[in-house]
């Protein structure tokens, strides 16, 4: 099993958390201060690290759903008294979130604590002496770069879902009620901030994957966060910068920042050693009983069904629970839908020789197959009988379909549910669900738990797979189809037999606006980005399964909710949304 060595900190850290340019009043909880908490090169990094913890737990719960629950691939449905939760995931799932919602008021909270843990750590830093603690100025400096990195992440965050908002860079904060900054300003500082660390952070050394400096960042890796930047830059800003974006991606696929390439297999950057995988530009690491937010209950542990862990053979952390799964393909009459976006099972399915479209199954000895769960689970129980998961009542067997409605015990072979199913009627929405209505993602694995791999994939931030789409993106806005496709192909040669129809010809002419939305959504499935593509292809508010196009675009940003507006009362609401008095 690996042990990484920021990983091992982060069970360790016990910094308490602060509010910062959240608006919120500081309260001191301990007596520690940072001038006695630092004592040795270890107290250092615990110092260093908290503000990685808090960021890798930030990528589930809240910023997770406002990615994928409010896009047209997942969906927390009532799952017939399960999930219904006050119908705040109808509300997400609808673009319809109030300010007293948790959801926008959790993405500002968690992305504007991190800032305070990297502008207080930064702060700490800057003032300590390296000899003391055995360390050279150097060492120092990269710990501060690292930490300045990951503050343009979270910022970026916070551009794309809040656009307006304060910008904070020193520890105490300047001012105590930060009044909001344009999004240029805020996307100015970013850019600066990651253009100086490009001369300040380390270049990978060396090919095969980031081995035991995974979770640092480098070179690269702060050039790809521009290239996220200069894509976005004519959303979050107005301004049209894909030739910047198109310079720096090209650079870092030409190897200037450092040696990666696209992994020969699919699952590559998702296994549990991926830090030897070459695509992965930044993850933040994971081990078995240390940090694993990915597999945490807001994100893929709770992304396949309550009774499906004997499949898994993975029995470790008790049952599952269906909080996510993706939406609908077919209607409940067995009819593809016919709206432009969502149903992504359907968009895998135009291209039927996709090996990702195989059942998830493990294979032993840390490796599986397929990335999805349909149909029924069998597996062999302790007796060495076959049996099925089942319902959490146990009232029906499970049949994963692409469908949304009330199926229970309706006979396998039936588009449509059964008069038994005790469904009033053919309904398929947010409020009609039963445990076998979609299909679910299985991405990053999920082993037996006698496997050396179980819960060790780290969780892929960047990968190379996104330098090539977004150049891509970035050729086909200028009328370049042929090397669209070319780029696009690189990566897609993976999923398909040589000589598969499936790639793209040379001249790109099957690439169209949709079609590059829609291979967006193949390629980053389930990776947090999916609300950010749909709304710099101008898709985001309109229609999908069980959601009607939007009259305006407002949604686009979140709300400011009740409570971070009457904590600052500089603060101004977002346009479309109810403020206070």
């Amino acid at each position: 099993m690996k042990r990484k060595y920021l990983t091992r900190f982060i069970g360790l850290v016990f910094i308490a958390a602060i509010a910062g340019c959240t608006g919120l009043d500081e309260t001191t909880y301990d007596i520690i201060t940072s001038d006695t908490f630092y004592q040795t090169k270890d107290n250092v990094y615990q110092g260093y690290v908290r503000a990685f913890e808090h960021a890798y737990w930030s990528c589930a719960g809240n910023n997770f759903q406002v990615q994928e629950n409010s896009a047209d691939h997942f969906m927390t449905p009532n799952r017939q008294g399960h999930w219904l939760d006050g119908q705040t995931y109808f509300r997400t799932h609808w673009h319809k979130w109030t300010i007293d919602d948790g959801m926008p008021d959790g993405v500002w909270k968690n992305n504007f604590q991190g800032i305070v843990f990297t502008n207080s750590a930064i702060s700490d830093l800057s003032k300590l002496d390296p000899a003391k603690f055995n360390m050279t100025a150097a060492e120092i400096n990269n710990l501060i770069g690292n930490l300045r990195a990951l503050r343009a992440w979270f910022y970026i965050r916070l551009l794309d879902t809040f656009r307006n908002i304060p910008l904070c860079t020193t520890y105490p904060d300047e001012e105590i009620q930060p009044s909001q900054v344009s999004p240029g300003q805020t996307f100015e500082f970013i850019e600066s901030e990651l253009l100086e660390l490009t001369g300040i952070l380390d270049t990978k050394a060396g090919s095969g994957g980031n081995g035991l400096k995974q979770g640092m960042w480098t070179k690269a890796a702060v050039v790809a966060l521009l290239v996220r930047l200069y894509l976005n830059a004519e959303l979050w800003i107005g301004e049209n910068r894909y030739a910047d974006c198109a310079s720096y991606a090209e650079r870092i696929i030409n190897g200037e920042y450092g040696s990666y390439g696209i992994a020969s297999r699919w699952d590559a950057p998702f296994d549990w050693n991926n830090e030897n995988c070459e695509e992965i530009i930044y993850a933040f690491t994971s081990s078995y009983g240390y940090a694993h937010w990915v597999y945490s209950s807001d994100m893929f542990w709770w992304g396949a069904p309550f009774k499906s862990t004997p499949y898994f053979g993975f029995t470790d952390w008790g049952d599952m629970n269906p909080r996510f799964a993706l939406q609908p393909g077919l209607d409940l009459t067995g009819k593809p839908y016919t709206f432009a976006n969502g149903q992504p099972v359907q968009k895998f399915k135009k291209y039927p020789d996709d090996v990702r479209l195989k059942k998830y199954r493990n294979l032993g000895n840390s490796t599986r197959e397929g990335m999805f769960l349909y149909g029924a689970l069998d597996y062999v129980d302790a007796s060495g009988e076959v049996r099925y998961a089942r319902a959490d009542n146990d009232k029906y067997m499970l049949y994963l379909r692409d469908q949304v409605g009330w199926f229970e015990d309706t006979d396998t072979a039936s588009i449509s549910p059964s008069p038994s199913s005790g469904s009033p009627v053919m309904i398929s929405d947010m409020d009609h669900a039963d445990q076998s209505s979609g299909w679910c993602l299985i991405k990053y694995p999920i082993y037996r738990s006698d496997d050396a791999g179980k819960m060790e994939s780290d969780y892929a931030v960047l990968r190379l797979a996104e330098i090539y789409y977004s150049l891509a993106e970035c050729k086909f806005r200028v009328g370049d189809k042929a090397s669209a496709a070319k780029l696009l192909n690189t990566v897609r040669a993976r999923y398909y037999p040589p000589g598969s129809p499936s790639l793209y010809s040379e001249d790109g002419s099957q690439i169209t606006e949709q079609e590059l939305l829609d291979e967006w959504g193949r390629e980053f499935i389930g990776e947090g980005i999916r609300r950010t593509v749909l709304c710099r292809f101008g898709a985001y508010t309109g229609e999908w399964w069980d959601k009607p196009a939007e009259p305006d675009d407002h949604t686009m940003i979140l709300p400011l909710s009740r409570g971070i507006l009457n904590s600052n009362i500089n603060l101004v609401q977002n346009p479309g949304y109810e403020t206070i008095n």
